[in-house]
């Protein structure tokens, strides 16, 4: 590797950072894109994202399967061929990540397999795979090198008994008995996958709540559908001892002011969050200032503390996600191009990919509390959703958080299969500023779970056709 120069330099090649590197391209940059990976992807292609969507499509049919007996078709138990699954997984990562490196090969960007390493604040060094050292100058660089799962310290990270979600996607084994730490998406994601191939699931969570932060008429929906699914869900319960030994690991639990309780599992898997991955890059001797939680600080422009470097995806902040980083990526590219444009987004829509799904977009009801603001909240529930019943699935709703007097659309929330495909009209609507009224004018076709959305709007007015609410009075 020879010393370089190019005029943006992008760390990191997952969704923000390939992002930027084909924007960048597109508008006639010459571009470096930094990863050790022999194709662009990240920890969401490779590791994350989407290998845990295939794993939970696998594991929906299975679910899907063993419920059919009611409407007449009985597939009977299904034969799980691990090897196959993993197979498909990994085709699935092998078949994207392979195209976007056919994409860099059309842009003609510079794909370097390596690390990086601030020299200044116009310079690199680059390590590759087999430590081999290289500078690279840039005129602007934009950092997106994503986050890592966060660890206990009681766990021993080299242990075989101990997963992050990297090693449970790896499919590897099915454990007997899984305890997954954390009430988190990622925990309940595939803890919902290994449930359905045979584990025996315990998801232990020291908060009362699982999926803290999302509003509770979403969350009762899940938390009863994974209460059949897994052998037990323990809230408001701490982790005060593990011991590795041959036939797994020991744990002790406390469950507020009960008595401490001893169990042991095969496998555990610790999914407790993710932190930004800024170890290694050498940020502050080029003046990068990180916040209290460790993210890089960014503006409005998602340019850092110094000149010429960006930042964007997890490792600026919150919240950590795949769309949220390619948005970011478009933010930084425009204002290295000159457009002067900043993030300002009306809404960034969350999903958790569980059975049910449960996504939200803008403000939510919970965060409405907390911070004073009045609203209305109008609530469909999916037993009077035509489409929904036709699925057998009941178990939804949709609401909608509504500012009573001039009756925008604040915020949605959806829980039901499909939730996360549906939100996105939902996000559109607050992105063009929409009311109750403009998404009850709006014809749905029939019969689709998109008519809940409507017809949450028709609540709001007490006009809705298969949900009965008096007609509000305003004040």
């Amino acid at each position: 590797m020879t010393d370089k120069k190019t005029q943006v330099a992008v760390i990191g090649a997952g969704p923000g950072g390939y992002a930027a590197a084909f924007l960048a391209a597109d508008l006639g940059m010459a571009v470096t894109l930094i990863d050790p990976e022999q194709n662009p992807g990240g920890v969401c292609l490779y590791r994350g994202c989407i290998p845990s969507k295939a794993l939970l499509h696998v594991s929906r049919l299975i679910t899907e399967a063993a419920g059919a007996d009611a409407w007449g078709v009985s597939f009977g138990k299904p034969k799980i061929d691990i090897g196959k699954m993993r197979r498909w997984k990994s085709d699935v990562v092998g078949a994207l990540t392979s195209g976007l490196g056919r994409l860099v090969t059309q842009r003609k960007i510079d794909h370097v397999r390596a690390t990086a390493e601030f020299l200044d604040d116009r310079s690199v060094t680059l390590t590759d795979n087999e430590g081999k050292k290289s500078t690279l100058k840039f005129e602007h660089a934009i950092v997106a090198t994503g986050s890592r799962a966060s660890k206990i310290p009681m766990f021993p990270p080299d242990s075989d008994r101990i997963w992050n979600s990297q090693k449970a996607l790896d499919l590897k084994t099915v454990p007997k008995t899984l305890l997954v730490v954390g009430g988190g998406y990622i925990g309940l994601e595939l803890g919902s996958v290994y449930a359905a191939i045979g584990s025996k699931v315990t998801v232990v969570e020291k908060l009362p709540h699982l999926l803290t932060g999302v509003d509770r008429d979403l969350v009762r929906f899940l938390h009863k559908g994974l209460a059949e699914r897994f052998e037990s869900i323990l809230l408001n319960t701490t982790l005060t001892e593990a011991k590795i030994q041959k036939n797994g690991v020991k744990v002790t639990f406390r469950e507020q002011d009960e008595k401490p309780q001893t169990r042991v599992f095969q496998q555990i898997l610790v999914a407790v969050g993710r932190r930004p991955a800024t170890d290694g890059l050498g940020l502050s001797k080029i003046g990068v200032t990180l916040n209290g939680e460790g993210f890089i600080q960014i503006d409005a422009h998602c340019r850092t503390t110094a000149g010429g470097i960006y930042a964007i995806g997890d490792v600026a902040g919150h919240p950590m996600l795949a769309h949220k980083a390619a948005y970011e990526a478009r933010i930084a590219v425009e204002n290295i191009a000159g457009k002067e444009v900043i993030a300002d987004p009306a809404a960034i829509p969350a999903v958790v990919f569980t059975d049910p799904e449960i996504a939200w977009t803008g403000l939510t009801e919970s965060a409405a509390k907390e911070k004073g603001i009045t609203v209305e909240v109008t609530r469909f529930p999916w037993a009077a959703s035509g489409r929904a019943v036709t699925l057998g699935r009941s178990d939804g709703l949709t609401k909608l958080i509504i500012d009573p007097d001039s009756e925008r659309l604040l915020g949605v929330g959806i829980v039901g299969p499909g939730a996360g495909e549906l939100i996105s009209e939902a996000t559109l609507a607050l992105e063009m500023g929409a009311n109750a009224t403009d998404v009850a004018l709006t014809i749905h076709p029939h019969p689709t779970l998109s008519e809940t959305f409507k017809e949450a709007a028709d609540i709001f007015h007490g006009t809705a056709t298969h949900y009965y609410r008096p007609k509000r009075t305003k004040k």
